[in-house]
């Protein structure tokens, strides 16, 4: 199923081209799905721009996408991300926020990376833990768990080796397991 949709989107893409209307079937089949990561990572402020900035990233360089080297869904994953960097500044005061009050500003956090670790009283040391970690390690540990993408998909999404993803992710999670437990006790 997966195979056949990323064809299938690789065939949107090639259509677009001579009819870009085309393009609005990935928006349709994505936007939601890019929506939740971004949200979930800068919150929902500036969700809806970053996510409409993406799809018009992808649509202005479809003509460049090459589906031998990625689907579609990693991406705009990719894209997503890249322009996610670019608000680094942002989404570090977004963590230090929570990690400070509590509170977190997102109507629709990263819940099911946060349900995992812990309930409510887990999110200020959850958000200290996350703005510890260096923008690559944040961006490979939300993909592999927010996202729910797997290895080759997040390599492919940040233009990086799956080994690299390997190794951010095994960094990311020793950093993280480290701040928990500094919280704990």
């Amino acid at each position: 199923m997966v195979i056949a949709e990323a064809c299938h989107d690789a065939d949107v893409i090639t259509a677009s081209l001579a009819e870009p209307e085309r393009f609005t079937t990935l928006y349709q089949r994505y936007a939601g799905e890019i929506y939740r990561y971004i949200a979930g990572r800068l919150g929902p402020d500036v969700a809806d721009d970053l996510m409409a900035d993406t799809f018009l990233e992808a649509f202005r360089h479809r003509v460049r996408y090459d589906p031998e080297r990625a689907g579609v869904r990693p991406w705009l994953y990719g894209i997503a991300t890249n322009l996610i960097g670019r608000q680094r500044r942002s989404e570090l005061r977004f963590y230090r926020a929570i990690a400070r009050t509590g509170v977190d500003p997102a109507v629709e956090p990263m819940e099911p990376v946060i349900d995992r670790l812990s309930a409510e009283g887990m999110r200020r040391p959850l958000a200290d833990a996350m703005a510890r970690l260096n923008q690559g390690e944040r961006d490979v540990l939300i993909l592999v768990a927010g996202s729910g993408l797997a290895y080759e998909e997040v390599a492919q999404a940040l233009g990086v080796s799956v080994g690299t993803v390997s190794s951010r992710l095994f960094r990311a999670r020793r950093k993280m397991r480290a701040t928990l437990e500094a919280h704990r006790g």
